[in-house]
């Protein structure tokens, strides 16, 4: 099976190995692409995990099954990227994510930051803009 982030690999070649717990992202857009594969294989508990503390309120888990539930995402664009590499503490990611949802086609685009905590990369927030 192809990797639903992109990248030309197989799942279990790419972002198996992350969602598995076999290895980490190195890097902001290892864990986003990573991320964006979990919301389409609905692989929760990584997506939870993969949140930063800070950013982990009530109801997240729940969000988050929903959203599998409600949307089949169509594929993955990585448009930027900032700092988040091997060595720094701190990343951006610019990316753009075609979906369906009752049947209407859309896109979302979001400029995401992401934040290393306890030496691991997570998703800290990020800002959705209309394209």
């Amino acid at each position: 099976m192809d990797c639903p982030c992109g990248r030309p690999s197989s799942y279990a070649d790419c972002c198996e190995v992350y969602h598995s717990g076999a290895r980490q992202p190195e890097t902001a857009e290892q864990l986003m692409r990573s991320r964006y594969a979990a919301y389409v294989l609905g692989a929760i508990d990584y997506l939870v995990e993969t949140t930063h503390p800070k950013a982990r309120r009530p109801g997240l888990r729940e969000g988050y099954l929903s959203t599998h539930q409600q949307i089949q995402w169509l594929g993955l664009e990585v448009l930027a990227t900032s700092h988040g590499n091997a060595q720094d503490k701190t990343g951006k990611v610019e990316f753009r994510a075609s979906y369906l949802q009752a049947g209407e086609q859309a896109v979302h685009y979001e400029k995401s930051r992401f934040k290393r905590h306890s030496g691991r990369w997570h998703y800290l927030d990020g800002v959705v803009h209309d394209r």
